[in-house]
C-alpha cells in the first residue's frame, strides 16, 4: 500500500518528520503548487519529490499542482495529521502555579527563574518544529519546569530529567505522577559525568547551562554524548549575554564550536527571566547540530556565584590538613592525601582511606560519595551551611539513609571556621539484622544495576539459602518501578534511594520462606 511507502518515509524522518506532515497536511486541504509545497513548510524540494513519489497513485497531479485523491483524505489525516493553534491559556496557569511552588532558586547554581510565558513558549516551539509523539528528549537541569509545560503541551513524548538539585527531581516527580506525564528523573552533575542509563539515548537535549565558557562547553558537550543519532539529534541551549561584553559571548561560541556544534539558528531573546538583570533578563535560544562526538572538558568550577564558581579559591590548607589527620585510618597507615569530589566509579577502591574534599559541595556530593566509596574509612571535608550538615534533621536524614554501612560523626571545630568534616566510622555487620545486612549489600554496590545488586545482596545476606531464580523473584515483586530497577543506586534521586531501601530490607522477610 502507498500509505504504507508513506509511513516508512516519515518514520525515517525521526524527530524531523513534522516538516512532512505539514506537506501532507497541505496536500490534504486542496490543490498546491510544487513551489508552494516547498516554500510554505520549509522544505527542500528534493525532500517533497520524494514524499510525492512514495505517495504514487494516492496523489492527483494537474501540471504543477498536487492534491491528494479526495477520496484518501480522512486517512491521510488520520495517519498523519498536523495538529493546529490550540488555546494554551490552562497550560500557562498549570505552568505559573508549578512555578509558585518549586524550591526556590540556588543562587551557587546560577538558578535564575524563567518566566511562565518562557517554559511555555520553549514547549510549543519543540512541538511545532519537531515530531514529538514517541520520541525522547533530554532536559540536562530543569529549575524551568521546561520537562512540565512540554508533557502539558504533547503528552507523547518520553522525557527525562538530570538535575544536581535533588528538592526539583523530588519536585518534578511528583507533579508528573499527579499528572500521568512520562518522566522520569535521574540525579546527575554534569561535572563528573552521565549515568550510563543516558548516554546515547536520546533524540532532542534542551539545556539552560550556566552562562560560564565553562559551564556552556560542559553542558554542550554532555548534550551531545546523550544524543543516539548525530546526523538527526538536535541540541537546544539557551545563553545570553550583556550587549556590553560581546567578548564574553564570543567566548561561549568558540566552546561550542570546539565541541563541532554548528549553529542552525538562534532565535534573539527568546528566552525570559524574572532576573538575570545584568544581560537584559533575556537569552537566546541556539539550534545547535552536532558534527561529531569531542571529548568533553571536565572541571568543577563553571558558576557564576559560591564555592562552585570560576573564581572560587578553594579551603584553606589548614582545613585540608585537619581533614587529612581525621580521616579514619589503620595505626599503620599515613594521613591520606585529600581527593577531589567525584563518583562516577566506586571511589578509592583499594585505598585503606579516604580524605575526601566536598568543600564546593552544593549538597548532593557528600551522600554521592558515600554511595561510592569502597573504603570503609573516610572523612568528608563540606561547608558549614551543607544541608546534611547544618541542622539535626539533615545530620539524621544522612545517617538513616547509610546507617548499614556507616556511624557519622560531625566535627565542626575546624582551623578555617567554614567547613565542617564528617567523619565516617564502619559498622561491624555483625550487629545488624538480615534485612540492614542486604541493605548494606545493595550500598556497597551502588554502581551496579539496581535490580542485579539487589538479587545478589538477598543471596548474599541469606547465606545461600536463596537461589538465583527465587531472589529475581523477590526484587521483581517489590514495590518498585522496574525503570528503577534497571538503573544505578548512584544514579537515583534522594527522595528515591529513601524510598527504595525499606523495600530493600523487607525483601528479606522471604530469606527464611523462600516458597512463601
Amino acid at each position: 500500500m502507498t500509505i504504507d511507502q508513506v509511513r516508512l518515509l516519515v518514520a525515517e524522518r525521526g524527530v524531523h518528520a513534522r516538516k512532512l506532515r505539514e506537506v501532507l497536511s497541505l496536500l490534504s486541504e486542496d490543490w498546491h503548487p510544487l513551489a508552494e509545497l516547498v516554500r510554505l513548510p520549509a522544505v527542500p524540494r528534493r525532500t517533497v519529490q520524494d514524499l510525492l513519489k512514495a505517495l504514487g497513485d494516492d496523489v492527483e497531479s494537474s501540471g504543477d499542482r498536487y492534491r491528494i485523491a479526495p477520496g484518501l483524505v480522512a486517512s491521510y489525516r488520520a495517519e498523519f495529521g498536523v495538529s493546529g493553534v490550540r488555546d494554551r491559556t490552562g497550560v500557562l496557569r498549570q505552568i505559573l502555579v508549578d512555578i509558585a511552588d518549586v524550591p526556590p532558586p540556588l543562587s551557587s547554581l546560577d538558578h535564575v527563574q524563567a518566566t511562565a510565558e518562557t517554559a511555555l513558549n520553549r514547549a510549543v516551539w519543540l512541538d511545532s518544529t519537531y515530531d514529538l509523539a514517541g520520541k525522547r528528549l533530554l532536559c540536562l537541569g530543569d529549575h524551568d519546569l521546561t520537562s512540565l509545560a512540554v508533557a502539558a503541551v504533547n503528552p507523547h513524548v518520553s522525557i527525562t530529567v538530570v538535575d544536581l538539585d535533588e528538592r526539583l527531581l523530588e519536585f518534578i516527580d511528583a507533579r508528573a505522577a499527579e499528572r500521568g506525564h512520562d518522566i522520569r528523573t535521574l540525579h546527575c552533575d554534569m561535572r563528573f559525568g552521565l549515568p550510563a542509563s543516558v548516554l546515547e539515548s536520546f533524540d532532542l537535549v534542551f539545556s539552560d547551562p550556566p552562562y560560564t565558557p565553562e559551564g556552556m562547553g560542559l553542558f554542550a558537550g554532555r548534550a551531545v554524548e546523550a544524543l543516539e543519532d548525530i546526523a538527526s539529534g538536535r541540541v537546544l541551549l539557551a545563553y545570553g549575554f550583556s550587549d556590553r561584553t560581546p567578548a564574553l559571548g564570543l567566548k561561549v561560541q568558540q566552546e561550542l564550536q570546539k565541541l563541532g556544534l554548528v549553529f542552525e539558528a538562534i532565535l534573539p531573546a527568546f528566552h525570559r527571566f524574572d532576573g538575570a538583570q545584568a544581560i537584559g533578563s533575556a537569552a537566546d535560544l541556539y539550534v545547535c547540530r552536532p558534527t561529531g562526538r569531542r571529548a568533553v572538558a571536565g572541571g568543577t568550577r563553571i558558576y557564576t556565584h559560591g564555592a562552585q564558581s570560576v573564581e572560587s579559591s578553594g579551603p584553606s590548607k589548614e582545613a585540608l590538613a585537619a581533614l587529612s589527620d581525621l580521616a579514619p585510618r589503620p595505626e599503620s597507615s599515613p594521613p591520606p592525601k585529600p581527593r577531589a569530589a567525584g563518583w562516577a566509579e566506586p571511589v578509592g577502591k583499594g585505598a585503606a582511606s579516604l580524605a575526601v574534599d566536598l568543600s564546593a559541595d552544593p549538597g548532593p556530593w557528600l551522600l554521592r560519595t558515600l554511595l561510592a566509596s569502597s573504603p570503609a574509612r573516610l572523612a568528608c571535608l563540606v561547608p558549614n551551611n551543607h544541608p546534611a550538615v547544618s541542622s539535626e534533621a539533615g545530620q539524621k536524614e544522612l545517617q538513616e539513609l547509610v546507617a548499614t554501612r556507616f556511624k557519622l560523626r560531625f566535627l565542626r571545630n575546624n582551623p578555617d571556621a567554614k567547613t565542617t568534616i564528617v567523619v565516617a566510622d564502619q559498622v561491624l555487620t555483625g550487629t545488624l539484622s538480615l534485612g540492614d545486612r542486604t541493605v548494606r549489600e545493595v550500598l556497597m554496590k551502588a554502581h551496579g544495576k539496581l535490580r542485579n545488586v539487589w538479587r545478589e545482596a538477598l543471596i548474599t545476606a541469606s547465606q545461600g539459602v536463596l537461589t538465583k531464580r527465587q531472589a529475581a523473584e523477590i526484587v521483581d515483586n517489590a514495590q518498585v518501578s522496574s525503570e528503577d530497577l534497571e538503573l544505578r543506586l548512584v544514579d537515583l534521586p534522594r527522595h528515591r534511594i529513601a524510598a527504595l531501601l525499606p523495600e530493600v530490607s523487607a525483601s528479606a522477610r522471604y530469606v527464611e520462606r523462600p516458597e512463601g
